[in-house]
């Protein structure tokens, strides 16, 4: 089951269990609940709900579990040629981290497909177990490597 929702300006694939990283939020502090409400489609398996552009009443629930994340540091710099002048910025944009703990939507059809036993999947029928047999090293007369005089 999944479902892709709206933050901000970006979406987001998102399934149960999942943690992503959302627009900073100041005021959240970890435990608390963020409830996104843009869903734009969802899948439980077997066909897909597609909003225009919205599934109503559809939303995802998730559980702060930072609420303070930076991102990676950019700098920039600018250099004017032949007039000394240099500038130089920097910018770490600041995220909150959030786990996904329920998908809800509304006459979404959820089909659970069990994972196939090893007994039932090809896969498992056509490998066979590896058995590691321990290397013997030659000994000295093997080799060849004895000395002897044959002279």
């Amino acid at each position: 089951m999944f479902a892709i929702v709206e933050n901000g300006s970006r979406q987001h694939r998102v399934t149960p269990g999942l943690t992503f990283a959302i627009d900073y939020m100041a005021d959240s502090s970890p435990g608390d609940t963020v409830t996104f409400d843009r869903i734009l489609l969802a899948n439980g398996g077997g066909a897909s709900k597609i909003g225009q552009p919205l599934l109503e009443g559809a939303t995802v629930e998730a559980e702060v579990a930072h609420p303070l994340t930076k991102g990676p540091k950019l700098e920039v710099q600018k250099n004017r040629r032949r007039k000394n002048s240099r500038t130089h910025t920097g910018h770490r944009q600041k995220h909150t981290t959030v786990k996904v703990t329920a998908i809800n939507v509304p006459g979404l059809e959820i089909v659970e497909s069990a994972e196939p036993t090893p007994e039932e999947s090809p896969a498992a029928a056509t490998t066979e177990p590896v058995v590691e047999t321990p290397i013997e090293e030659p000994t000295a007369e093997e080799s060849g490597d004895a000395t002897t005089d044959e002279n």
